[in-house]
């Protein structure tokens, strides 16, 4: 029987009205990285090199096209990454703790052991479920930052990632997270290496549109001017969970983490009736706490009738 991961977003009983499960910008979709997904031509293969998309996001990042490895998703590539660390005869890698639980999984997976200062190491900034910098220790090894919430950022600065790789998935940062793809960039002498462990194609045509997007002054001018709405509407959510007793983590994110206590379980099962999701961050190794992302005003307003 296939053991299912815990995450956010929908379930089996379906999407629900007031989502503060999944870390999506809240303003999204982006209407022109939509329009882009919409035009896709499904009825084709992309290519399998990914030419232009390569191309384009080698541009984007000032960097040689030989840099860029085009992935399914942030997950494929967290167990694609760690199965190449596994190659190398490594015994352990480090990842993020609290973390997302596909680090761990993978390393699991290839028998690996979480070990700091391992010559393999995932960092996430803003981290995941707390949105603050990660507190990752020296190492003389690789390092790999997943930096899915860094378009998503609405205070602090970003720590000099420069050095490492560096791992892309916008789709959270566009609204569009069921459309899966993502991309890293890394030294160029690894890129075949990592190329070696996936699939043909995989990703599909509706994802290198998102990819191709993701690249337009046009898009990232409409990001730019979410994070400005984001920071108005965070500060109101801390505000309405303050109210309500909850004590608020500081995070720089468009999520926060709230402390809950052991009645999580009874709490979650009631706002979900009331159509209301949040993520339970046990799996994060939080247990008692939860974590929300950014909503509107009137789904603030919900989760405040509910919990009263």
């Amino acid at each position: 029987m296939v053991s299912l991961r815990v995450h956010g977003g929908p379930d089996a009983s379906g999407p629900v009205l007031h989502d503060f499960s999944t870390n999506a910008n809240a303003c999204g979709p982006c209407p022109a990285a939509l329009e882009a997904v919409h035009g896709a031509d499904a009825a084709r293969y992309p290519d399998p090199a990914y030419t232009g998309l390569r191309e384009a996001l080698a541009a984007f990042h000032g960097v040689a096209a030989e840099r860029i490895v085009v992935a399914a998703s942030a997950s494929e590539f967290i167990f694609r990454a760690t199965a190449w660390a596994a190659r190398q005869g490594w015994r352990s890698i480090r990842w993020p703790r609290p973390g997302y639980g596909d680090y761990a999984a993978a390393a699991a997976a290839h028998g690996l052991q979480f070990e700091e200062g391992a010559p393999f190491a995932w960092a996430c900034e803003p981290s995941s479920p707390l949105g603050t910098e990660d507190d990752l220790a020296t190492t003389q090894g690789v390092v790999a930052v997943d930096l899915a919430y860094e378009p998503l950022r609405v205070s602090g600065r970003p720590s000099d990632w420069s050095g490492c790789w560096q791992l892309w998935s916008p789709n959270k940062a566009l609204g569009l997270t069921g459309v899966r793809a993502a991309y890293a960039v890394v030294p160029a002498g690894v890129a075949p290496e990592l190329e070696a462990l996936a699939p043909s194609w995989p990703v599909g045509a509706h994802g290198v549109a998102l990819l191709q997007a993701w690249c337009k002054p046009q898009v990232q001018g409409w990001l730019a001017e979410s994070l400005v709405t984001l920071r108005e509407w965070k500060a109101r959510q801390v505000g309405v969970c303050e109210a309500m007793g909850c004590t608020v983590l500081p995070s720089q994110a468009n999520f926060f983490v709230c402390q809950v206590g052991p009645d999580l379980r009874v709490i979650a099962e009631k706002l979900r009736d009331a159509g209301i999701r949040l993520r339970d961050c046990t799996s994060f190794g939080l247990p008692g706490h939860v974590r929300l992302s950014v909503q509107p005003p009137a789904s603030q307003d919900a989760l405040r009738k509910a919990l009263a």
